[in-house]
C-alpha cells in the first residue's frame, strides 16, 4: 500500500501517495495530482538524458523529480569528487606559479602534500558555505528546518546541485585564453543550481535562497581571508 507523502507532485509540490498505478499485464497509468490535476511526475517516462538536460536548465520540475521521486544516494560521493576537482584545480594553479623541475623525492612529496592541503582548504570553505546557508535559513525560516531529516534533505539537495564543479577538470585540461572566464561561469552556474535546489526543497520564493547563498559566500570568503592572513596559498 502506498504511503501518503512518499512522493511529491513536480508541478505544485504537493504530497502524493504514488507516481503510477500498475494494472498488471504491463498496463501502467501515471497518477494525477489531486491538487493541480496534472501528472504527479511526467519524468518517470522520460529518458535520463532528457531529465539531466532539464536539470542543467534548472527546471524546478526536474529538481523535484530527482530530489523527491527518485532514490539517488550519490550525493556524498559526488560532494567528495567535486572537492577533489576543486583541490586539483588549486593545486595545478599552485604548481604553475612555482615551477620546479627537480626530480628529487622530497619535492614530489611536497607537491603531494600541497594537494592534500588544498583538499582540506576546499573542504573547510565548502563547509563554511553550507553552514552560512543553513544558519540563514534556520534564522529566517525556522519552521522549514525543524527535524534532522529536513537538514539532511537540504544538504543532499545542495551537494547534488553542485555537480557543475565537475566541469572544472575539462576547463583546466583544455586550457585556453578564456579559461578564467569559463571558471567564473562555472561558479555562477553552481550558485544558480544551489539556489534552485534550496527553492525546490523548502518551497520558497526566489529571494530567500539567494540571501542564504550570499551569506554563505560571505562566510566562505571570511575563511579564505583567514587562511591568507595565516600566509597560506589559497
Amino acid at each position: 500500500m502506498a504511503v501518503l507523502g512518499a512522493y511529491r507532485c513536480i508541478e505544485c509540490n504537493r504530497e502524493a501517495a504514488e507516481l503510477y498505478r500498475d494494472y498488471q499485464r504491463g498496463v501502467l497509468r501515471i497518477s494525477i495530482c489531486k491538487s493541480c490535476q496534472k501528472p504527479v511526475d511526467k519524468y518517470i517516462e522520460y529518458d535520463p538524458v532528457i531529465i539531466l538536460i532539464n536539470a542543467v536548465l534548472c527546471k524546478a520540475q526536474a529538481y523535484r523529480h530527482i530530489l523527491f521521486n527518485t532514490k539517488i544516494n550519490i550525493h556524498g560521493k559526488l560532494g567528495i569528487f567535486c572537492l577533489l576537482c576543486e583541490a586539483y584545480l588549486r593545486w595545478l594553479q599552485l604548481q604553475d606559479s612555482s615551477q620546479n623541475t627537480d626530480p628529487d623525492d622530497l619535492i614530489r612529496y611536497a607537491k603531494e602534500w600541497d594537494f592534500y592541503r588544498m583538499f582540506g582548504i576546499a573542504s573547510l570553505e565548502q563547509t563554511s558555505f553550507l553552514l552560512g546557508i543553513f544558519l540563514t535559513l534556520w534564522w529566517m525560516r525556522p519552521e522549514m528546518l525543524k527535524t534532522k531529516s529536513d537538514f539532511i534533505l537540504l544538504l543532499k539537495a545542495l551537494l547534488l546541485s553542485s555537480y557543475g564543479k565537475l566541469l572544472l577538470i575539462p576547463a583546466v585540461i583544455w586550457e585556453h585564453d578564456y579559461t578564467p572566464l569559463c571558471l567564473a561561469f562555472i561558479k555562477v552556474f553552481v550558485l544558480i543550481s544551489n539556489s534552485q535546489a534550496i527553492r525546490v526543497t523548502l518551497n520558497l520564493n526566489r529571494m530567500l535562497p539567494w540571501l542564504a547563498i550570499i551569506f554563505g559566500l560571505i562566510l566562505e570568503n571570511g575563511v579564505v581571508c583567514l587562511f591568507q592572513k595565516m600566509g597560506w596559498d589559497v
